[in-house]
């Protein structure tokens, strides 16, 4: 099990790391530049180039099932819920298999709002709320893929 930050404007690293530390768990921080590493020998700093979508594209190679993936990004979650790993928004928002379709066809029709004047590029300020949220959130799902494990671990059993 691992967490895997989309970490380009994520407002949530810091509560990742702390959760991840409470369960034993590695974070890996993704970016492409600009991340100070952490002595936390649980915590990886991954600087990926300048290409558009790299820190995406190294992520999606090596996320799988069990793993957790925190992201703003909607086609980067699909993309890790493709792979069999869990995404959740920095408000604590799961992306489920069910509503990722949804997501991604909102995603779109805003950008084409936007594009076309008709809606501006206004972005909610993220809140103590969407902070608390997210903790939960992460907490929950933590808690959720090691019964999950152990309980895998517990079939394997002779």
């Amino acid at each position: 099990m691992r967490i895997f930050i989309d970490a380009d404007a994520c407002p949530v690293k810091d509560e990742v790391v702390r959760v991840a530390a409470r369960h034993r768990v590695a974070v890996l921080i993704v970016s492409n530049g600009g991340i100070r590493p952490r002595p936390d020998p649980l915590v990886e700093t991954v600087i990926v180039g300048n290409a558009p979508d790299a820190a995406d594209d190294w992520i999606v190679a090596r996320i799988g099932p069990g793993d957790v993936a925190v992201t703003a990004d909607i086609l980067l979650a699909d993309r890790c819920l493709k792979a069999g790993a869990e995404a959740l928004g920095p408000t604590g928002e799961p992306f489920t298999e069910e509503g990722i379709g949804m997501a991604v066809g909102m995603r779109d029709l805003m950008a084409h709002l936007r594009e076309t004047g008709a809606v501006g590029g206004h972005n909610a300020a993220f809140s103590r709320r969407d902070r608390s949220r997210f903790l939960e959130a992460l907490e929950a799902t933590l808690n959720r893929l090691k019964r999950h494990r152990h309980a895998a671990a517990q079939k394997d059993l002779p």
